[in-house]
Protein backbone atom coordinates (compact mmCIF):
# COMPACT_ATOMS: atom_id res chain seq x y z
CA UNK A 1 0.00 0.00 0.00
CA UNK A 2 0.98 3.50 -0.63
CA UNK A 3 1.02 5.99 1.96
CA UNK A 4 0.44 9.72 0.97
CA UNK A 5 1.08 11.80 3.72
CA UNK A 6 0.38 9.14 6.04
CA UNK A 7 -3.02 8.18 4.49
CA UNK A 8 -3.26 4.41 2.60
CA UNK A 9 -4.14 5.73 -1.03
CA UNK A 10 -4.45 3.14 -4.19
CA UNK A 11 -1.58 3.44 -6.87
CA UNK A 12 0.47 1.23 -4.92
CA UNK A 13 2.74 0.31 -8.01
CA UNK A 14 2.12 3.45 -10.29
CA UNK A 15 5.21 4.36 -10.68
CA UNK A 16 9.00 3.70 -12.69
CA UNK A 17 12.08 2.69 -12.98
CA UNK A 18 13.57 6.48 -12.82
CA UNK A 19 17.54 5.02 -13.89
CA UNK A 20 18.99 6.27 -17.60
CA UNK A 21 18.11 9.05 -19.83
CA UNK A 22 16.83 8.74 -23.39
CA UNK A 23 15.87 11.29 -25.97
CA UNK A 24 11.87 11.65 -26.13
CA UNK A 25 10.68 10.50 -29.15
CA UNK A 26 8.58 13.37 -29.83
CA UNK A 27 8.18 17.05 -28.10
CA UNK A 28 7.24 17.11 -24.93
CA UNK A 29 5.06 20.02 -24.78
CA UNK A 30 2.34 18.39 -25.90
CA UNK A 31 2.59 16.56 -23.33
CA UNK A 32 3.45 19.24 -20.69
CA UNK A 33 0.02 20.85 -22.11
CA UNK A 34 -1.66 17.41 -20.88
CA UNK A 35 -0.38 17.11 -17.59
CA UNK A 36 -0.96 20.58 -16.77
CA UNK A 37 -4.55 19.98 -17.92
CA UNK A 38 -4.87 17.05 -16.08
CA UNK A 39 -4.18 18.86 -12.83
CA UNK A 40 -6.83 21.57 -14.20
CA UNK A 41 -9.73 18.81 -14.39
CA UNK A 42 -8.81 17.72 -10.88
CA UNK A 43 -8.95 20.94 -9.60
CA UNK A 44 -12.08 21.74 -11.90
CA UNK A 45 -13.74 18.64 -10.36
CA UNK A 46 -14.21 17.40 -13.94
CA UNK A 47 -12.87 13.74 -13.22
CA UNK A 48 -14.64 12.11 -16.06
CA UNK A 49 -12.43 14.65 -18.41
CA UNK A 50 -9.45 13.91 -16.17
CA UNK A 51 -9.47 10.18 -16.80
CA UNK A 52 -9.64 10.92 -20.51
CA UNK A 53 -6.44 9.96 -21.81
CA UNK A 54 -5.19 7.49 -19.18
CA UNK A 55 -3.89 3.88 -21.01
CA UNK A 56 -5.62 0.73 -20.38
CA UNK A 57 -4.25 -0.12 -16.95
CA UNK A 58 -4.74 3.47 -15.47
CA UNK A 59 -8.58 2.94 -16.55
CA UNK A 60 -9.35 -0.53 -14.97
CA UNK A 61 -7.03 1.11 -11.88
CA UNK A 62 -8.66 4.60 -11.64
CA UNK A 63 -11.69 5.18 -12.83
CA UNK A 64 -12.98 8.26 -12.44
CA UNK A 65 -14.40 8.18 -8.71
CA UNK A 66 -11.36 6.51 -7.45
CA UNK A 67 -9.78 9.79 -8.99
CA UNK A 68 -12.09 11.80 -7.40
CA UNK A 69 -11.38 10.16 -4.07
CA UNK A 70 -7.91 10.17 -4.14
CA UNK A 71 -8.07 13.93 -4.94
CA UNK A 72 -10.57 15.03 -2.39
CA UNK A 73 -8.22 12.93 0.06
CA UNK A 74 -5.39 15.17 -0.71
CA UNK A 75 -7.49 18.75 -0.40
CA UNK A 76 -8.64 17.49 2.75
CA UNK A 77 -5.03 17.42 3.91
CA UNK A 78 -2.89 20.08 2.18
CA UNK A 79 -5.74 22.79 0.65
CA UNK A 80 -7.22 24.20 -2.06
CA UNK A 81 -4.50 24.51 -5.06
CA UNK A 82 -3.78 27.86 -5.53
CA UNK A 83 -1.58 27.33 -8.56
CA UNK A 84 0.41 25.69 -10.71
CA UNK A 85 4.06 27.15 -10.38
CA UNK A 86 5.77 25.36 -13.13
CA UNK A 87 6.86 21.98 -14.80
CA UNK A 88 10.12 19.61 -15.63
CA UNK A 89 10.36 16.64 -17.88
CA UNK A 90 12.67 13.35 -17.32
CA UNK A 91 12.44 10.89 -19.83
CA UNK A 92 13.37 6.97 -19.62
CA UNK A 93 12.72 4.15 -21.79
CA UNK A 94 9.51 3.77 -22.97
CA UNK A 95 7.92 6.25 -20.92
CA UNK A 96 8.20 10.20 -20.76
CA UNK A 97 7.43 11.96 -16.94
CA UNK A 98 6.09 15.51 -16.35
CA UNK A 99 5.99 16.97 -12.80
CA UNK A 100 3.66 20.00 -12.35
CA UNK A 101 5.04 21.69 -9.46
CA UNK A 102 1.62 22.62 -7.09
CA UNK A 103 1.28 24.93 -4.63
CA UNK A 104 -1.81 23.95 -2.47
CA UNK A 105 -2.83 26.30 0.99
CA UNK A 106 -0.96 24.36 3.06
CA UNK A 107 2.06 22.68 1.12
CA UNK A 108 3.87 22.57 -2.11
CA UNK A 109 4.02 19.16 -4.33
CA UNK A 110 4.35 18.10 -7.50
CA UNK A 111 1.81 15.97 -9.69
CA UNK A 112 3.78 13.22 -11.36
CA UNK A 113 2.27 12.39 -14.47
CA UNK A 114 3.76 9.35 -16.37
CA UNK A 115 3.15 8.87 -20.26
CA UNK A 116 3.49 5.85 -22.78
CA UNK A 117 5.14 6.48 -26.42
CA UNK A 118 1.25 6.41 -27.04
CA UNK A 119 1.32 9.75 -25.38
CA UNK A 120 -1.27 8.06 -23.12
CA UNK A 121 -1.59 8.71 -18.99
CA UNK A 122 0.36 5.31 -17.90
CA UNK A 123 0.98 6.24 -14.07
CA UNK A 124 0.05 9.03 -12.17
CA UNK A 125 0.86 9.64 -8.39
CA UNK A 126 1.85 12.70 -5.66
CA UNK A 127 5.37 13.52 -5.01
CA UNK A 128 7.44 15.85 -2.86
CA UNK A 129 8.80 18.75 -4.57
CA UNK A 130 12.72 18.10 -4.72
CA UNK A 131 13.99 20.04 -1.84
CA UNK A 132 18.10 20.40 -1.41
CA UNK A 133 19.15 18.16 1.43
CA UNK A 134 21.24 19.72 4.18
CA UNK A 135 22.94 17.16 6.53
CA UNK A 136 22.04 16.96 9.63
CA UNK A 137 24.51 18.13 12.43
CA UNK A 138 25.09 14.86 14.19
CA UNK A 139 26.45 13.89 10.41
CA UNK A 140 30.53 14.03 9.87
CA UNK A 141 30.59 13.90 6.33
CA UNK A 142 34.16 13.80 5.90
CA UNK A 143 34.29 10.28 7.96
CA UNK A 144 32.55 8.28 5.77
CA UNK A 145 32.41 7.44 2.04
CA UNK A 146 29.70 6.53 -0.29
CA UNK A 147 29.57 3.97 -3.73
CA UNK A 148 26.47 2.78 -5.28
CA UNK A 149 25.70 -0.73 -5.53
CA UNK A 150 23.26 -3.05 -7.47
CA UNK A 151 21.93 -6.09 -6.43
CA UNK A 152 18.88 -8.47 -6.40
CA UNK A 153 17.12 -11.06 -7.94
CA UNK A 154 17.68 -11.84 -11.66
CA UNK A 155 15.29 -9.46 -13.52
CA UNK A 156 14.48 -7.43 -11.04
CA UNK A 157 17.29 -5.96 -9.77
CA UNK A 158 17.94 -2.36 -7.18
CA UNK A 159 19.83 0.31 -7.44
CA UNK A 160 21.31 1.29 -3.59
CA UNK A 161 24.07 3.13 -1.64
CA UNK A 162 26.57 1.66 0.59
CA UNK A 163 27.42 4.21 3.26
CA UNK A 164 30.64 3.22 4.76
CA UNK A 165 33.07 4.52 7.24
CA UNK A 166 36.74 5.58 6.53
CA UNK A 167 39.27 2.98 7.54
CA UNK A 168 40.29 -0.61 7.44
CA UNK A 169 37.24 -2.29 9.09
CA UNK A 170 36.07 -4.89 9.11
CA UNK A 171 32.72 -2.40 10.46
CA UNK A 172 28.93 -3.49 11.76
CA UNK A 173 26.35 -2.95 8.95
CA UNK A 174 23.07 -1.90 9.22
CA UNK A 175 20.26 -2.81 6.26
CA UNK A 176 17.44 -0.08 6.13
CA UNK A 177 13.97 -1.93 5.22
CA UNK A 178 10.87 0.72 4.04
CA UNK A 179 7.71 1.17 4.66
CA UNK A 180 4.85 1.04 2.67
CA UNK A 181 4.75 2.66 -0.65
CA UNK A 182 6.89 2.85 -3.78
CA UNK A 183 9.85 4.49 -1.43
CA UNK A 184 13.35 5.56 -2.74
CA UNK A 185 16.39 5.06 -1.22
CA UNK A 186 16.10 7.40 1.27
CA UNK A 187 12.59 7.51 1.93
CA UNK A 188 11.41 10.46 1.10
CA UNK A 189 8.67 11.40 2.83
CA UNK A 190 7.75 15.56 1.80
CA UNK A 191 10.21 17.07 2.59
CA UNK A 192 12.58 14.78 4.75
CA UNK A 193 14.49 11.83 4.39
CA UNK A 194 15.47 9.74 7.40
CA UNK A 195 16.51 7.00 5.95
CA UNK A 196 19.67 8.99 4.41
CA UNK A 197 19.46 10.89 7.93
CA UNK A 198 19.83 7.24 9.65
CA UNK A 199 22.85 6.12 6.98
CA UNK A 200 24.57 9.61 7.54
CA UNK A 201 24.05 9.56 11.15
CA UNK A 202 25.08 5.74 11.63
CA UNK A 203 27.82 5.78 9.10
CA UNK A 204 29.32 8.96 11.16
CA UNK A 205 29.23 6.35 14.59
CA UNK A 206 31.52 3.56 12.72
CA UNK A 207 28.78 1.88 10.99
CA UNK A 208 28.18 0.96 7.71
CA UNK A 209 24.33 1.41 6.26
CA UNK A 210 22.81 -0.04 2.87
CA UNK A 211 19.82 1.55 1.62
CA UNK A 212 17.97 0.83 -1.94
CA UNK A 213 15.30 1.67 -3.90
CA UNK A 214 12.61 -0.27 -3.03
CA UNK A 215 11.39 -2.83 -5.81
CA UNK A 216 8.25 -1.22 -6.03
CA UNK A 217 9.49 2.05 -6.98
CA UNK A 218 12.22 0.65 -9.49
CA UNK A 219 10.01 -2.22 -11.26
CA UNK A 220 6.67 -0.61 -10.54
CA UNK A 221 5.62 -1.10 -13.92
CA UNK A 222 6.81 -4.05 -14.62
CA UNK A 223 4.61 -5.04 -11.33
CA UNK A 224 0.98 -3.64 -12.20
CA UNK A 225 1.51 -5.44 -15.46
CA UNK A 226 2.02 -8.84 -14.58
CA UNK A 227 -1.80 -9.51 -13.76
CA UNK A 228 -1.33 -13.31 -13.03
CA UNK A 229 1.61 -12.64 -10.41
CA UNK A 230 0.07 -11.69 -6.76
CA UNK A 231 2.09 -9.58 -4.97
CA UNK A 232 2.69 -9.95 -1.08
CA UNK A 233 4.80 -8.37 0.97
CA UNK A 234 7.64 -11.07 0.26
CA UNK A 235 7.69 -9.58 -2.99
CA UNK A 236 7.24 -6.39 -1.76
CA UNK A 237 9.93 -6.13 0.81
CA UNK A 238 11.16 -9.23 2.35
CA UNK A 239 12.97 -10.94 -0.75
CA UNK A 240 15.19 -7.93 -1.62
CA UNK A 241 16.04 -7.64 2.30
CA UNK A 242 17.62 -11.23 2.09
CA UNK A 243 19.52 -10.26 -0.96
CA UNK A 244 20.89 -7.05 0.56
CA UNK A 245 22.30 -9.07 3.26
CA UNK A 246 23.88 -11.12 0.52
CA UNK A 247 25.66 -8.48 -0.89
CA UNK A 248 27.00 -7.01 2.49
CA UNK A 249 28.40 -10.47 2.98
CA UNK A 250 30.47 -10.36 -0.05
CA UNK A 251 31.39 -6.61 0.90
CA UNK A 252 34.97 -5.78 1.85
CA UNK A 253 35.28 -4.22 5.20
CA UNK A 254 31.83 -5.33 6.18
CA UNK A 255 31.81 -7.60 9.58
CA UNK A 256 29.74 -9.94 8.32
CA UNK A 257 29.51 -11.25 11.93
CA UNK A 258 27.94 -8.52 12.97
CA UNK A 259 25.06 -7.50 9.89
CA UNK A 260 22.23 -5.89 11.55
CA UNK A 261 18.43 -5.45 9.83
CA UNK A 262 16.16 -2.39 10.81
CA UNK A 263 12.63 -1.88 9.50
CA UNK A 264 10.70 1.25 9.50
CA UNK A 265 6.97 1.29 10.02
CA UNK A 266 5.95 -2.09 7.31
CA UNK A 267 9.87 -2.66 7.09
CA UNK A 268 9.56 -2.94 11.19
CA UNK A 269 6.29 -4.68 10.87
CA UNK A 270 7.91 -7.31 8.73
CA UNK A 271 10.89 -7.85 10.97
CA UNK A 272 9.53 -11.26 12.92
CA UNK A 273 8.78 -12.47 9.59
CA UNK A 274 12.24 -11.48 8.19
CA UNK A 275 14.05 -12.76 11.32
CA UNK A 276 13.73 -16.32 10.60
CA UNK A 277 15.21 -16.02 6.60
CA UNK A 278 18.09 -14.61 7.45
CA UNK A 279 19.58 -16.29 9.70
CA UNK A 280 22.81 -14.68 10.01
CA UNK A 281 21.72 -11.30 10.72
CA UNK A 282 23.44 -10.47 14.42
CA UNK A 283 20.02 -8.53 15.11
CA UNK A 284 17.37 -6.52 14.40
CA UNK A 285 15.77 -2.60 14.78
CA UNK A 286 11.79 -2.35 14.76
CA UNK A 287 11.04 1.41 14.05
CA UNK A 288 7.16 2.21 14.10
CA UNK A 289 6.30 -1.10 13.39
CA UNK A 290 2.85 -1.69 13.82
CA UNK A 291 1.32 -4.77 15.34
CA UNK A 292 -2.35 -4.74 14.65
CA UNK A 293 -3.82 -5.40 11.04
CA UNK A 294 -3.33 -2.96 8.25
CA UNK A 295 -6.74 -2.81 7.86
CA UNK A 296 -7.21 -1.58 11.04
CA UNK A 297 -4.82 1.23 11.12
CA UNK A 298 -5.89 2.12 7.73
CA UNK A 299 -9.78 3.18 9.66
CA UNK A 300 -7.89 4.78 12.53
CA UNK A 301 -5.83 6.97 10.23
CA UNK A 302 -8.47 8.06 8.20
CA UNK A 303 -10.60 8.95 11.92
CA UNK A 304 -7.87 11.04 12.98
CA UNK A 305 -7.40 12.56 9.76
CA UNK A 306 -10.15 13.50 9.26
CA UNK A 307 -11.03 14.87 12.64
CA UNK A 308 -8.20 16.84 13.12
CA UNK A 309 -10.34 20.04 12.86
CA UNK A 310 -12.69 18.96 15.41
CA UNK A 311 -15.56 17.43 13.32
CA UNK A 312 -16.69 15.11 10.16
CA UNK A 313 -18.67 16.83 7.56
CA UNK A 314 -20.91 14.51 5.84
CA UNK A 315 -19.11 13.45 2.81
CA UNK A 316 -15.98 12.56 5.22
CA UNK A 317 -18.27 10.51 7.05
CA UNK A 318 -19.30 8.67 3.83
CA UNK A 319 -15.89 8.29 2.73
CA UNK A 320 -15.24 6.78 6.50
CA UNK A 321 -18.36 4.38 5.99
CA UNK A 322 -16.07 3.46 2.60
CA UNK A 323 -13.02 2.76 4.37
CA UNK A 324 -15.22 0.85 7.05
CA UNK A 325 -16.81 -1.39 3.81
CA UNK A 326 -13.53 -2.01 2.32
CA UNK A 327 -11.63 -2.87 6.03
CA UNK A 328 -14.64 -5.56 6.43
CA UNK A 329 -13.99 -7.68 2.65
CA UNK A 330 -10.37 -7.96 3.73
CA UNK A 331 -11.52 -9.47 6.75
CA UNK A 332 -14.26 -11.82 4.74
CA UNK A 333 -11.54 -12.62 2.51
CA UNK A 334 -10.90 -16.41 2.37
CA UNK A 335 -8.20 -18.72 -0.26
CA UNK A 336 -11.14 -19.01 -2.74
CA UNK A 337 -10.99 -15.16 -3.23
CA UNK A 338 -7.18 -15.52 -4.73
CA UNK A 339 -8.19 -17.81 -7.67
CA UNK A 340 -11.38 -15.22 -8.48
CA UNK A 341 -11.34 -12.07 -10.73
CA UNK A 342 -8.76 -9.63 -9.39
CA UNK A 343 -10.28 -6.28 -7.62
CA UNK A 344 -8.17 -4.26 -5.59
CA UNK A 345 -9.31 -3.62 -2.05
CA UNK A 346 -7.70 -0.29 -0.48
CA UNK A 347 -5.12 -0.39 -2.94
CA UNK A 348 -3.60 -4.19 -2.96
CA UNK A 349 -5.06 -7.11 -4.26
CA UNK A 350 -6.63 -10.07 -2.59
CA UNK A 351 -3.67 -12.00 -2.19
CA UNK A 352 -1.86 -8.83 -0.64
CA UNK A 353 -4.11 -9.10 2.00
CA UNK A 354 -4.73 -12.74 2.30
CA UNK A 355 -0.96 -13.47 3.15
CA UNK A 356 -0.97 -10.93 5.71
CA UNK A 357 -4.57 -12.22 7.03
CA UNK A 358 -3.69 -13.77 10.96
CA UNK A 359 -0.45 -12.41 11.20
CA UNK A 360 0.70 -11.41 14.82
CA UNK A 361 3.99 -9.50 14.74
CA UNK A 362 4.40 -9.06 18.22
CA UNK A 363 3.40 -12.71 18.85
CA UNK A 364 5.61 -14.05 16.04
CA UNK A 365 8.41 -12.72 17.27
CA UNK A 366 8.86 -14.42 20.67
CA UNK A 367 10.58 -16.66 18.33
CA UNK A 368 13.28 -14.36 17.71
CA UNK A 369 16.42 -15.36 19.38
CA UNK A 370 19.11 -12.03 18.88
CA UNK A 371 18.69 -9.19 20.48
CA UNK A 372 15.66 -6.88 19.26
CA UNK A 373 15.54 -2.69 19.87
CA UNK A 374 12.10 -1.80 18.99
CA UNK A 375 12.01 2.33 18.86
CA UNK A 376 8.61 3.88 18.93
CA UNK A 377 7.31 7.84 18.36
CA UNK A 378 5.04 9.15 20.78
CA UNK A 379 3.49 11.67 18.64
CA UNK A 380 2.94 9.15 15.70
CA UNK A 381 -0.34 8.75 14.55
CA UNK A 382 0.34 6.27 11.79
CA UNK A 383 1.46 3.38 14.46
CA UNK A 384 0.88 4.54 18.04
CA UNK A 385 1.77 3.61 21.65
CA UNK A 386 -1.04 1.10 21.13
CA UNK A 387 0.90 -0.80 19.12
CA UNK A 388 4.78 -0.19 21.09
CA UNK A 389 2.39 -1.87 24.45
CA UNK A 390 1.63 -4.84 22.23
CA UNK A 391 5.30 -5.58 21.52
CA UNK A 392 6.71 -4.87 25.27
CA UNK A 393 3.29 -6.93 26.54
CA UNK A 394 4.37 -10.00 24.19
CA UNK A 395 8.69 -9.74 24.74
CA UNK A 396 9.74 -7.62 28.19
CA UNK A 397 10.02 -10.91 29.66
CA UNK A 398 12.70 -11.85 26.95
CA UNK A 399 16.12 -10.77 28.09
CA UNK A 400 17.59 -9.55 24.76
CA UNK A 401 15.17 -7.15 23.90
CA UNK A 402 15.29 -3.28 24.26
CA UNK A 403 12.68 -0.96 24.32
CA UNK A 404 12.69 3.12 23.39
CA UNK A 405 9.97 5.14 23.53
CA UNK A 406 10.43 9.31 22.47
CA UNK A 407 7.21 11.36 23.65
CA UNK A 408 7.53 13.98 21.22
CA UNK A 409 9.20 12.15 18.09
CA UNK A 410 6.41 11.55 15.00
CA UNK A 411 6.33 8.54 12.44
CA UNK A 412 9.79 9.25 11.09
CA UNK A 413 11.27 10.45 14.36
CA UNK A 414 11.56 13.72 14.29
CA UNK A 415 10.77 16.02 17.13
CA UNK A 416 7.58 18.21 17.21
CA UNK A 417 4.52 19.72 19.57
CA UNK A 418 1.27 18.91 19.72
CA UNK A 419 -0.71 16.54 18.02
CA UNK A 420 0.82 15.10 14.78
CA UNK A 421 -0.23 15.44 11.21
CA UNK A 422 0.07 14.95 7.71
CA UNK A 423 1.22 18.90 6.90
CA UNK A 424 4.12 18.18 9.50
CA UNK A 425 6.09 16.27 6.66
CA UNK A 426 6.49 18.53 4.66
CA UNK A 427 8.55 20.77 6.71
CA UNK A 428 12.21 19.92 6.71
CA UNK A 429 13.60 18.47 9.68
CA UNK A 430 16.12 15.71 10.82
CA UNK A 431 15.66 12.53 12.59
CA UNK A 432 16.60 13.09 16.04
CA UNK A 433 20.26 12.97 16.93
CA UNK A 434 19.06 10.43 20.34
CA UNK A 435 17.81 7.88 18.15
CA UNK A 436 20.78 7.76 16.19
CA UNK A 437 23.12 7.72 18.98
CA UNK A 438 20.65 4.72 20.66
CA UNK A 439 21.01 2.66 17.73
CA UNK A 440 24.68 2.86 17.58
CA UNK A 441 25.16 2.73 21.15
CA UNK A 442 22.90 -0.05 21.06
CA UNK A 443 25.05 -2.34 17.95
CA UNK A 444 28.28 -1.12 19.66
CA UNK A 445 27.68 -2.70 23.01
CA UNK A 446 26.06 -5.68 21.66
CA UNK A 447 29.21 -9.06 21.83
CA UNK A 448 29.56 -11.19 19.09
Amino acid sequence: MKKFLGIFIPLTLLSINMNGQQKSPYPMDELISRAKEFVQMLEKGDYEASVKNFDETMTKLVPPEKMKQVWETVIKQVGKLKQQKGVRTESVPNYDIVYVTCEFERATFDVKVVFNKNKQIAGQFFTPTPVPYKPPGYANCDSFTEIDVAFGKQGWKLPGTLSIPKGDGPFPAVILVHGSGPNDRDESVGANKPFKDLAWGLASKNLAVLRYDKRTKVHGVKMASQKDTALTVYEECIEDTLYAAELLRKTEKINREKIFILGHSLGGTLIPRIAPLEAHAAGFIIMAGATRPLEDLSIEQVKYIFMLDGKLSKEEEEKLKETEAAVQKIKNLTQADSNKKKEKILGAYPEYWLNLKGYDPAETAEGIQRPLLILQGGRDYQVTEKDFENWKKALSSKKNVTFKLYPSLNHLFISGKGPSSPSEYQKPGHMDETVIKDIADWIHALKK
